[in-house]
């Protein structure tokens, strides 16, 4: 089971990073290229997949 929440948090943390980049206009080829809008959406997943790796691997849960 934690590695599946280890995976699920990973993959957040990667679609939340391409989100940010593709809000700064890094990553070209999306409606969301140069959106500032998805740089934020994109930090707060980021910031999600960061909290649920803690979660998934805190000690004693």
């Amino acid at each position: 089971m934690r590695l599946i929440k280890n995976l699920l948090a990973l993959i957040v943390l990667a679609i939340g990073a391409l989100w940010s980049l593709q809000g700064i206009g890094m990553v070209g080829g999306s409606f969301m290229t140069g959106q500032s809008l998805w740089l934020y959406i994109g930090l707060a997943a980021m910031l999600a997949g960061a909290a649920g790796l803690v979660w998934a691997n805190r000690q004693g849960g």
